[in-house]
């Protein structure tokens, strides 16, 4: 099982870097989750340059990716280099995306007539792509899932751990990286956001 988690110059650290941790809260031989970039390094929009774990490519044969947001996101979806390397499949993998990342999928015809969420920011550039946004934290469709705000990011781990390992395997991820003191009502209110977009 590979999780690529899409991450360009000016990735938002909470994105990629809380999805990072979370999924990784998962122990089982032959589960992977990499920091996916189009270099071999990346500089977030706070200057933390990060080393690539696996390069934009291999995200085509990925179980799951995650589309991180960050401020550079308008000036990926306009080169078209950059963009035709990318070759998501929601017909074999499951496909997150958080805040501008929701921007990717658009462009990508990946979330189409579905709604989708994204960050105030991104907002207005999502629906100038003919996506209706939903002001809600997540929403799936599918093998497709979007989230807005930064800490949604455990929300989509959830999510592809949910559909990968099962409700059980999500609940303790998430109360895992829970705040003391707040563990249950954190992990229900994820619960709350995720498990009506689950399979039945």
């Amino acid at each position: 099982m590979h999780i690529a988690i899409l991450t360009f110059d000016g990735f938002n650290e909470l994105d990629s870097l809380i999805a990072l941790g979370v999924l990784n809260r998962i122990k089982k031989p032959g589960w992977r989750v990499t920091l996916c970039c189009p270099t071999p390094q990346v500089t977030s929009m706070n200057g933390v340059t990060v080393h690539a774990q696996s390069l934009l490519e291999e995200a085509r044969s990925a179980d799951a990716v995650v589309v991180g947001s960050g401020v550079k996101t308008r000036e990926v979806v306009a080169d078209p280099a950059l963009m035709a390397r990318l070759s998501l499949d929601p017909a074999r993998q499951l496909i997150a995306a958080q805040c501008s990342g929701t921007l990717i999928l658009a462009k990508l015809g990946l979330v189409g007539n579905v709604p989708a969420c994204t960050d105030l920011t991104t907002k207005p550039w999502v629906q100038e792509a003919g996506v209706e946004v939903l002001n809600q934290p997540f929403y799936a469709q599918g093998n497709v899932a979007t989230a807005g705000g930064c800490f949604a990011a455990p929300y989509l781990a959830a999510w592809i751990i949910a559909r990968t390992e099962g409700l059980e395997a999500a609940s303790a991820a998430l109360h895992y990286v829970a705040p003391v003191g707040e563990k249950e009502p954190y992990v229900a209110n994820a619960l709350k956001n995720i498990t009506p977009y689950l399979p039945k």
